[in-house]
């Protein structure tokens, strides 16, 4: 019998089993001191053995919790990586027994098989986001540790100045095209955004692009960063989209029948024109890199271009920092004479 904090007694009773405990002396012993300290409120009650959902069962539950808050091609990239990764290996396992070990041993796996800690990364994020999901939910008491792999962040490309002008001079032949691949060059979007600009979101009065919608594998949601964002056109691409005003759909870039046009089908034409500036093969993303690092290179405060790739914070924009080693430089010369200044400044007021 035990006395709660209320005053009430209550009998205490049952068996080690109920615990999952062996039928011995020592888990006799345990299952007591839980069964006390679960009537003094000090411990809960645990989960029976079979009311733990596995992996594979629980994934329902965890793909209509992520839909929430969630784009749709996030969401699309978590059922892909359940059912072709996590799911042969923890997919019959119990929640409560995917285990530390089981985890370093997926890890190791997957090295084996070629992929790139990055990647196995990804698959860690889903795998012990499910199980926080699971833990809020009360269907496991605890997530086991998880060690993540150390990954430096790769190097980018971009054009140089006069590898991009090279790339226009080669599109000339293919003015829609040579619009897509400059608006990318002179406005840094990224190419989902590029798929679902529509007209209504450029403004060719006052000179500007309202990034409102990202279309990714056929889906329409909101930018990377979820909210909108301004960017200013020069003069250049100001004309051309003007040229390339059509009545053909909503889409500033599509196909001759209106239609949306493809991640796939959009790559042919910049290999195309890539080949014919006599440039190595790129892709979309380094139009981006190349606009932010055009910006860095002509002293572009880092915060502004934060802005106009619409970087959720600054750390992911300092990589085009060493881009611009003047502005270092000429932070440090803002401390030239500041001492003599400041000397100069404490006789006058001594004397005075």
């Amino acid at each position: 019998m035990v006395r709660t904090a209320d005053g009430r007694r209550e009998r205490v009773y049952g068996v080690p089993s109920t615990f999952g405990l062996p039928n011995t002396k020592v888990g006799a012993e345990e299952a007591e001191r839980r069964a006390v300290n679960q009537a003094l409120g000090i411990e809960k009650v645990p989960r029976q053995r079979g009311e733990v959902p596995t992996l594979e069962e629980f994934g329902k539950t965890f793909l209509s919790m992520s839909a929430l808050d969630n784009k749709p091609s996030s969401l699309e990239s978590k059922k892909q990586i359940l059912r072709s990764h996590l799911g042969p290996v923890f997919g019959k396992v119990r929640l409560d027994e995917v285990t530390y070990a089981g985890i370093q041993d997926f890890k190791a796996t997957k090295i084996s098989e070629g992929m790139s800690k990055k990647s196995i990364n990804n698959l860690l994020t889903v795998l012990h986001r499910l199980l926080v999901v699971a833990r809020k939910r009360g269907m496991i008491e605890t997530v086991p540790e998880f060690e993540w792999f150390k990954v430096e962040r790769p190097d980018f490309d971009f054009l140089k100045f006069e590898e991009s002008d090279r790339l226009l001079a080669a599109t000339a032949s293919e003015p829609e095209w040579r619009c897509m691949i400059l608006v990318a060059l002179r406005t840094g979007m990224r190419q989902g955004e590029l798929l679902g600009l529509r007209w209504e979101d450029v403004d060719l009065v006052a000179g500007r692009i309202m990034v409102r919608q990202n279309r990714v594998r056929g889906l329409v949601g909101s930018p990377k960063s979820g909210k909108p964002r301004e960017i200013p056109l020069g003069d250049e691409v100001l004309a051309t989209l003007k040229e390339h005003r059509h009545l053909r759909g909503e889409l500033v870039f599509c196909d001759l029948g209106g239609r949306p046009l493809t991640k796939g089908e959009s790559k042919w034409p910049l290999w195309r024109a890539c080949k014919k500036a006599g440039l190595r093969r790129i892709g979309w993303h380094v139009l981006r890199h190349t606009f932010a690092s055009h910006l860095a290179m002509r002293g572009a405060p880092l915060k502004a271009i934060q802005e106009l790739l619409g970087h959720s914070t600054i750390a992911m924009t300092m990589r085009y920092a060493h881009l611009a080693p003047e502005v270092a430089r000429d932070a440090v010369r803002m401390l030239d004479g500041v001492a003599g200044k400041w000397q100069e400044t404490s006789k006058t007021r001594l004397s005075s």
